[in-house]
């Protein structure tokens, strides 16, 4: 199996030439202007959407796009999760690049199964949920949705942009940043010392988060980025038919074998 599309100390690395300060020429404010009114905290609305949605079950739709400054790679995440009852089926295709094109993931009693690679057969690894670590920038471990949320729910400085439509519906979008709490949320060790490494050198990197809420309170969609010179990561996922029955069932234990940990470009 290709291991990277794009190992994130190259994400870290290609942008030591940029600033995310202020521009240099940029006028400060008059020392006696008027104070202005404080901004409107939005999180508490965010997070009970958040806890809205993890009472149910959704479709999902997402895709992971990892740009490298010449093309961009696609990964495909779908299928059916009860969210609520903590188990799924996901489908994952690599959709314009080389190597492992197809994986699936069967979500259910604190396990995720891994299986579909075309040198398995009808096999199947199996690892713990609660230990599977993310091994690149915005992804989560084993692309599990309920991660994604997470991170969304933990988003700071968040602000309200205004109506939009979703899955043709209307939406209410939000947007904030992610700090490094959940930057680095179930990031595994090496990639949580590449990222240090990188703030070290480069100084603070701008990660941001948007989410969409519909009119029943449910987020309808996320979107996680970060762009640094050339390389740019971002992950989109639309929740949709929300409450409709997810039937779930473990492969045959004799086609199972347990994995400590799963790193590929196709799980995260």
């Amino acid at each position: 199996m290709r291991r990277s599309v794009i190992p994130l100390s190259a994400v870290v690395l290609l942008c030591a030439g940029c600033s995310w300060g202020r521009v240099a020429d940029e006028p400060k404010p008059p020392a006696k202007a008027a104070a202005s009114a404080p901004a409107v905290d939005h999180g508490p609305t965010l997070r009970a959407a958040v806890a809205d949605t993890g009472k149910t079950s959704a479709r999902i739709d997402e895709q992971i796009k990892i740009g490298d400054g010449t093309r961009t790679y696609t990964l495909a995440v779908k299928g059916a999760f009860d969210l609520a009852g903590d188990k799924g089926r996901l489908a994952v295709d690599m959709l314009d690049a080389p190597g492992p094109r197809h994986v699936d993931e069967i979500f259910t009693n604190g396990t995720v199964y891994v299986g579909g690679f075309l040198e398995m057969g009808d096999s199947w690894g199996s690892t713990a949920r609660d230990e599977a670590e993310a091994h690149y920038l915005l992804r989560a471990p084993l692309n599990d949705p309920e991660h994604v949320l997470r991170q969304a729910a933990g988003m700071r400085k968040v602000s309200k942009v205004g109506e939009e439509k979703v899955n043709g519906m209307p939406a209410v979008h939000y947007r904030g940043i992610l700090e490094d709490d959940m930057v680095t949320l179930r990031l595994a060790q090496d990639m949580r010392a590449k990222w240090a490494a990188g703030k070290k050198q480069i100084g603070e990197i701008p990660v941001f988060a948007d989410v969409w809420v519909d009119r029943d309170g449910r987020v309808a969609r996320t979107l996680l980025s970060c762009a640094m010179g050339p390389v740019s990561v971002t992950v989109t996922m639309n929740l949709a038919d929300f409450g409709k029955p997810v039937e779930v069932v473990a492969p045959d234990p004799d086609k199972v074998t347990p994995v400590p940990s799963s790193s590929g470009v196709l799980t995260g």
